[in-house]
């Protein structure tokens, strides 16, 4: 049976539709026009006009944290391409399933140099999952719904999709398909049972047994089966940074985040552990340390769907290879229920010798607004950040209960990813309670956003740290570069004024006491608020591992007023 005839760009509203998309992030531009054209033809799929396209990606990456589906964004060729590279590149670090959609100059100009065009394609092949460059409009419903799949199945990620404005132009009668097939594409499935049974068994018979579990806890919604699991085997359960979620922190078997600045029992009880079980989790550098150092007394069980991850940064004893899905709870189902005692004691010893601290010494600090926070909104919020001090301190304090809860840049570490992807997660979850914690350095990458907060009556709360610093860097050029500090320090604006030129609902916090107060204003007021914590300029986040050191090497907090504090447990840096 013969299609009607359609063009390229109603083949892409289509395909949008077909998918479950309701918003998309985007701006427009010459040669994706004809796209733009067409959406108003299709209202219920809301495109949200942002103020700069790397905030598309953020927008559509938060969308997808706190959903688990797929966030789209698209912007225009040339520089409107290029300026969605960095939000592209945070979604691949972090495996955050994205469509990318890109105008490219027609298929005749390309290669000679015409107005506004550049090689999106080429520039994107190290930071998608997979890209293309659709030059004939038949294929165009094919590449559609095969970016959809790749997108959201096996490990997730970005997938770029270029189309030239002649190709969203042109007609085509070409259907979609009914399935999706990909040559030499394979969705891993459940491990061979004999993997998960060994597996089984070294957990039975370990006495100091530990598991990490990850983002793809998250990502494949297996979350409760880490409680399960927890429970059973009586086990520990430790959570990467972007893990956090996977178990509800207030669970007495969380330890929170291990690791660079994780805290310092899990971090500890991973070192002296004689098993280590990661689960959908990629053995970070931040997480690990120097790797020759890592979990030293312990054999060390992988789980992961991408088996490129195993033995990739730690050396591993036993692989379980396949996706969570089936494998957690295959895993949980072949474990013996067991009663850790012993093993438990020294954790609570170590949780109860050095704790998290917020240091009441007179000054307002950024600790007090993380510890604010999470009392205020009851632990229940969505909570996006920047990176940085700030970041580790969400990471610290905030006690999430749930997946898609949390939204951080992990992997590359983006600056200015608080505010768009947060608003992201209001336009995914509009009943939900959103806050942005940011710092008054990534917040001035991004905060022309507040003009699209403004116009979308969005309901988004900004908590930003004002210390006057880049902090982290501050606190290592004091740590490692004797107290050099190099641009390090900033201005920043009147955000009070400016928050009024944007429309924006505004409150300024100065001590612990008015904290309470502010953050009921902000969840009261309906629309964008800006809340300014101006807190003490110099700070440090502890517990901390120097990049490159060992675990072992904990510095700890000088708040605990040890006199061993740089190495708890007596090794040297």
């Amino acid at each position: 049976m013969n299609m009607e005839k359609r063009t390229g760009s109603q083949v892409v509203m289509e395909a949008l539709a077909r998918h479950g998309v309701d918003t998309i992030f985007g701006y427009p531009g010459g040669v994706i026009l004809p796209l733009y054209d067409e959406m108003l033809k299709w209202p219920q799929i809301d495109h949200i006009l942002v103020r700069h396209e790397q905030c598309a990606a953020h927008m559509a990456d938060g969308y997808a944290r706190a959903t688990g589906k797929v966030g789209v964004c698209l912007g225009t060729s040339g520089p409107g391409a290029t300026n969605l590279v960095t939000g592209i590149a945070t979604a691949i670090m972090d495996s955050v399933p994205m469509l990318v959609l890109t105008g490219q100059v027609n298929s005749w100009a390309i290669g000679k140099d015409a107005f506004q065009e550049v090689d999106i394609q080429g520039i994107t092949i190290p930071i998608t999952k997979h890209n293309y460059l659709v030059t004939n409009v038949d294929d165009l419903p094919y590449v559609m719904a095969e970016a959809f799949y790749l997108a959201n199945t096996g490990r997730k990620g970005p997938v770029h999709v270029d189309i030239p404005k002649d190709v969203f132009q042109a007609l085509t009668d070409a259907p979609f398909p009914e399935t999706v097939h990909r040559r030499g594409y394979t969705i891993p499935g459940a491990a061979p049972l004999t993997d998960i049974e060994r597996a089984a068994e070294m957990l039975n018979q370990a006495e100091r047994p530990i598991a990490i579990a990850g983002a793809g806890v998250i990502w494949s919604e297996t979350a409760p089966f880490i409680r399960q699991l927890a429970e059973k085997a009586d086990l520990p359960i430790i959570n990467s940074l972007l893990g956090l979620g996977a178990i509800d922190r207030q669970d007495p078997r969380s330890l929170g985040m291990m690791g660079m600045h994780g805290e310092a029992a899990a971090t500890i009880a991973v070192q002296e552990a004689d098993l280590v079980i990661g689960i959908g989790n990629r053995f970070d550098d931040r997480l690990t340390g120097k790797t020759s150092g890592f979990a030293p007394k312990a054999e060390i069980i992988h789980f992961d769907i991408d088996p490129t991850e195993f033995g990739k940064c730690v050396r591993t004893m036993h692989v379980v290879p396949g996706d969570l899905t089936h494998n957690l709870p295959a895993f949980v189902e072949a474990v013996k229920p067991a009663k850790r005692k012993t093993w438990w004691g020294e954790i609570r010893q170590w949780q109860a010798e050095y704790p998290l601290v917020v240091p009441e010494d007179g000054r307002f600090l950024a600790r007090h607004v993380m510890k604010g926070l999470n009392e205020c909104t009851g632990g229940n919020a969505i909570v996006s950040t920047d990176v940085g001090q700030h970041q580790m301190w969400a990471a610290q304090f905030y006690q999430f209960k749930r997946p898609y809860q949390w939204l951080s840049s992990g992997g590359l570490g983006t600056m200015g990813f608080g505010f768009p992807a947060a608003m992201g997660a209001k336009f995914a979850c509009p009943d939900q309670e959103v806050w942005a914690i940011v710092g008054d350095g990534g917040f001035q990458m991004t905060l022309q956003e507040l003009q699209t907060a403004f116009e979308c009556k969005l309901d988004v709360n900004i908590a930003l740290i004002n210390n006057g610093y880049l902090g982290m860097i501050r606190q290592w050029q004091e740590l490692f570069y004797d107290d050099r500090q190099s641009h390090s320090s900033m201005g920043n604006p009147d955000y009070a004024k400016l928050a009024e030129a944007y429309g924006v609902h505004f409150v300024r916090c100065d001590n612990a006491a008015d904290l309470p107060a502010a953050v009921e204003a902000a969840r009261t007021t309906k629309g964008p608020s800006l809340v300014e914590f101006v807190v003490a300029m110099e700070e440090n986040v502890y517990p901390m591992v120097a990049a490159g050191a060992s675990n072992d090497n904990l510095i700890m907090d000088p708040a605990l007023a040890r006199s061993d504090a740089e190495s708890l447990m007596g090794a040297q840096p």
